[in-house]
């Protein structure tokens, strides 16, 4: 179980949380960053507890996410799973080079905000490198992930401490309210869910490698266990930024701002030991995000819902073609990033915008498992409970789409649109019909909003 526990607090604590205090500040001030950790603690919760209960009543489903979403709503709408949750982890991967980058340009111009020629260059050296690095295989790839995890976690630990014996209470309570421009409080709230969404990517990582877990037990508390570990470090790390600094003067930090804020609280070598402890939270939440992207088109190829070229493995038991496809869609997202007015928030919104339909796939299984009681004759105890939880999940996940708002759910259509394509692959392989008359109906779903989306991006109501 130690090991899913690591792959959880792995995957969970990424260069995301180093951007905290000015992403919360520039929308909300203390009490609504209270109620948004509240929503999104208590709902993140509930979709962890929803994968630590299909872990132990659907052992035989080995996949997490997109099992879960075919079991329950067909092989199309488990595909659209498979596939967003891996054009996610791509595209987050692409936020950490972005990340790194402008956290280096501090200290080289050339490199400026992550999204410079030379930035880029740099950036995709280092996503072949890790390439190249896992291929060799995935036990080499998983000790060192264990190693930078303890790496990355202690220097924000440390943050949290001496934030503490820098806080100022005055300066706590003016940041209370707000600013000006924050808005209502529901506002305030709406505006920061897609940062905790980003943030807790990762919860569902046991369940994705659940198919090397000896116990199916070891899957949910791994799950539950990781989620409570970071959920701490995550509220932490933003609410004792609001008492160093005034709002104002967070939301306008470079990022990483977490240098920012140390900086103001113990001088200017905070900001370079947060510089340092930003690199070994790329390096390791990278390279987790990396191994989980290939797995997942690993294991719906073996489930036949993926061309069949992506379900070989090498000697080392790594799955090289869909390595290779995570390493090929990740340079064409990071050479796009190029064009975008603001990459760094762009990436990170869109990764969040992209796992929410896997997401609530998952919840909305879960749900459905307790509403038919399926499996609850063999294994009745926990019936009330565990339906109470996944409505809660499935609630939540459905209002994280709403809070997304409609541009990036538009463009999330220009991401799984395309990626049918694998889908007609697998099916002509297998000989099979390509649609169902349902699974037509979500396709001209799927389409029409990519249309629309491209449409967006022509006339400028939605500008990357």
């Amino acid at each position: 179980m130690l090991t899913l526990t690591t792959i959880v607090v792995g995957s969970m604590v990424g260069a995301g949380v180093f951007s905290l205090p000015q992403r919360f500040a520039e929308n909300t001030g203390v009490a609504g960053a209270l109620i948004a950790w509240t929503i999104a603690g208590g709902g993140m919760l509930m979709l962890a507890l929803v994968f630590q209960s299909l872990a132990n009543r659907k052992p035989h489903l080995d996949a997490g996410v997109f099992a879960y979403a075919k079991a329950g709503f067909g092989e199309y709408m488990g595909f659209f799973s498979a596939f967003g949750y891996w054009a996610s982890a791509c595209v987050g991967n692409v936020f950490y080079w972005v990340f790194i980058m402008s956290t280096l340009g501090a200290v080289f111009p050339e490199l400026g905000s992550g999204d410079t020629v030379l930035a880029i260059v740099v950036s995709s050296a280092g996503l072949w490198a890790f390439f190249f690095l896992v291929r060799r295989g995935v036990k080499e790839a998983a000790v060192l992930n264990r190693v930078v995890t303890v790496a990355k976690v202690v220097p924000i630990v440390v943050f949290v401490l001496l934030a503490l014996f820098a806080f100022k209470l005055d300066v706590f309570t003016a940041n209370w309210a707000g600013g000006e421009n924050t808005g209502s409080l529901f506002g305030q709230v709406r505006g920061t869910m897609l940062v905790t969404v980003f943030v807790f990517l990762g919860v569902e990582g046991a369940s994705v490698y659940s198919r090397h877990a000896r116990r199916r037990t070891d899957v949910g508390r791994a799950t539950v266990l990781g989620f409570l570990s970071v959920f701490a470090i995550f509220a932490s790390v933003t609410i004792v930024s609001y008492g160093v600094l005034p709002m104002s003067a967070i939301a306008k930090l470079h990022q990483p701002s977490m240098a920012g804020v140390l900086e103001a609280a113990v001088g200017p070598w905070g900001s370079v030991f947060i510089g340092v402890g930003l690199i070994a939270a790329v390096l390791g939440a990278y390279l987790a995000w990396t191994l989980m992207a290939a797995e997942v088109l690993f294991v719906a190829a073996k489930a036949n819902d993926m061309p069949q070229f992506l379900r070989r493995s090498n000697a080392a038991d790594v799955p090289v073609p869909a390595l290779l496809m995570t390493a090929i869609m990740g340079q064409a997202i990071l050479i796009f990033s190029y064009f975008s007015k603001d990459a760094l928030n762009f990436a990170l919104d869109l990764t969040s915008a992209l796992v929410l339909v896997p997401f609530l796939l998952a919840a909305a299984y879960g749900l459905k498992v307790a509403l038919t009681r399926d499996t609850y004759l063999e294994q009745p105890r926990g019936w009330t409970r565990e339906l109470i939880i996944a409505l809660l999940a499935t609630i939540y996940t459905a209002f994280l789409l709403y809070s997304a708002g409609l541009k990036f759910v538009l463009v999330a259509f220009l991401i799984y649109a395309p990626g049918t394509v694998f889908f007609v692959m697998a099916r002509r392989e297998q000989g099979r019909k390509l649609f169902s008359g349902r699974e037509l109906v979500i396709l001209t779903v799927s389409l029409l909003g990519a249309l629309v989306g491209i449409v967006a991006l022509a006339v400028g109501w939605i500008v990357l």
